[in-house]
């Protein structure tokens, strides 16, 4: 798997954004799919994600400072995907800074750059959004 990261400094508390940040949220600001539904499980949020005829699911859990979240069953835009969406306060806002973890499950050469590629743009653009909705 590849691993990008994007950090951004945002004008909004870290209890702000825990308050105003849902999964669905997340999926909005990410921009490649809608959240279509939105779901309790447990202790985390199934969060049903829907663009042009691909429907997935992703997994939301909770954590101290931000969110982890993974892409579960077999349908989706990779065959493996997990994120990690940490806010720590600095002066007077926050740095929030997301990492990910992508694999397209093609054994060809380029697919885990272009997978990384197409990951850290839904990153920065999910950040980008937040930032400038404060």
């Amino acid at each position: 798997m590849r691993e990008v990261s994007v950090s951004r400094f945002v004008r909004a508390t870290t209890e702000e954004l825990q308050r105003e940040l849902t999964p669905a949220r997340i999926v909005q600001y990410e921009g490649s799919f809608d959240a279509t539904s939105v779901e309790p499980d447990g202790d985390g949020t199934i969060v049903t994600a829907e663009k042009r005829g691909l429907s997935f699911q992703l997994r939301f859990e909770p954590q101290e400072n931000g969110f982890y979240y993974t892409q579960v069953g077999e349908m989706g835009p990779f065959e493996e995907m997990e994120t990690w969406l940490t806010m720590k306060r600095k002066d007077d806002g926050s740095v929030v800074t997301v990492r990910s973890a992508v694999d397209l499950g093609i054994p060809l050469p380029g697919t885990g750059r272009f997978a990384a590629w197409k990951r850290k743009g839904e990153l920065k653009r999910l950040l980008d959004r937040l930032a400038d909705d404060h």
